[in-house]
């Protein structure tokens, strides 16, 4: 766990250190975080020019240390992540251990797509909300809460694209059959939408419907994993010579407790004097 919180610290510098640093020539991480506020028209932002305010001496330094954090987490998930699972891994059988270890895979990736989404659904978003002003209103952004709004749309972007990982494990170990998806699937995609009008920070409906039909078009593939996944269950069950799965908790499996002799081996066996 140590190591975990060391590869944190270490893309926490790194995002630190990016903040203005042109990497091979490319754009810094303050010109990635400003793009979304510079793609707003010029005569929605204060003066015409891509800048924000700093009204405290330590705003800067703050601002810079918080997205430096965020984003170096997120580019070293992997890392951590994998620590996380190592700590845990000794304790999950081989079997365990392989699904775990694909686990931290794809949640690594959906996050990392999540953030991407949210980096590009946050200008028009925006780009909505400016316009409620009806162009009275002359858009003046404090940098630090511009950058906690664009993190928070990151963050809750990237968590919430976890989602199919949470049902596939639920249906991987029988909490969550591919009956009972099915049979709330409906019900499933109005608390999605619901979920996202109130997770999505701002009143724009560009971020609100984004992450809706993200969350939704994820679920899909999770039932149809656990469909496959279930349909594959009950073949084997059923080449099974015996099935005790329907049975209730509470009710006795009709099993044959006679013993039987021992039948006799073909093949020899040798026991030295001690055995």
């Amino acid at each position: 766990m140590s190591f975990a919180l060391l590869f944190i610290v270490v893309g926490g510098i790194f995002g630190y250190v990016w903040w203005d640093w042109h990497i091979f020539s490319g754009p810094s991480l303050g010109d990635l975080m400003l793009r979304p506020y510079c793609s707003l028209p010029a005569d929605a932002r204060g003066g015409g020019v891509c800048r924000l305010l700093q009204t405290t001496p330590f705003e800067g330094f703050m601002v810079r240390m918080k997205m430096g954090l965020g984003v170096g987490s997120v580019l070293t998930s992997p890392l951590w992540l994998y620590q996380i699972w190592a700590f845990i891994a000794p304790g999950l059988y081989a079997k365990e251990r392989k699904f775990a270890r694909r686990f931290v895979i794809c949640a690594s990736l959906l996050f990392i797509g999540g953030g991407l989404l949210a980096y590009f659904v946050v200008p028009e978003g925006l780009q909505v909300l400016v316009s409620f002003g009806g162009g009275y209103f002359t858009t003046f952004f404090k940098a630090d809460d511009y950058f906690s709004f664009l993190l928070v749309m990151l963050l809750i972007f990237g968590v919430s694209f976890e989602l199919p990982l949470v049902i596939i494990m639920l249906n991987q170990i029988g909490v969550l059959t591919y009956e009972k998806l099915k049979r709330f699937r409906r019900g499933i995609y109005f608390a999605l939408f619901v979920f996202a009008a109130f997770a999505t920070p701002g009143t724009d409906p560009i971020s609100m419907v984004a992450l809706a039909f993200a969350m939704c078009l994820l679920f899909e593939i999770a039932v149809q994993v656990s469909r496959v996944h279930d349909r594959r269950k009950a073949e084997r069950l059923a080449g099974a010579e015996e099935d005790y799965s329907q049975l209730d908790d509470d009710e006795v499996s009709p099993m044959d407790y006679q013993p039987r002799p021992e039948q006799p081996s073909d093949k020899p066996t040798s026991y030295d004097d001690v055995t």
